[in-house]
């Protein structure tokens, strides 16, 4: 059941960062839920130890960590967006 609502939870906010970085109509719902999930992952690691709190990855839900997941699929989308075309946009 925790695979299924991170899926969903890393679709949506996938979907919510390519709407920020406006890329939502360059990728699909597939690449929306990696850039989700592995945006939550990244700053998973990264952010929520210093700022404490637990990553959406440990199945804990709240909104700080849905801001944290979504700053980091937003960083990510600008970094791929400057490897792709040498701008962040």
């Amino acid at each position: 059941m925790g695979l299924i609502i991170l899926l969903v939870v890393g679709g949506v906010i996938g979907w919510v960062a390519s709407m920020v970085m406006r890329t939502d109509g360059q990728q699909g719902i597939l690449l929306n839920i990696v850039v989700g999930i592995v945006g939550a992952v990244l700053a998973g690691f990264i952010v929520t130890p210093l700022i404490g709190g637990a990553p959406i990855t440990s199945g804990v839900i709240s909104i700080q960590s849905v801001v944290v997941s979504l700053i980091g699929a937003i960083v990510l989308l600008a970094l791929i967006n400057l490897f792709r075309r040498g701008a962040v946009r």
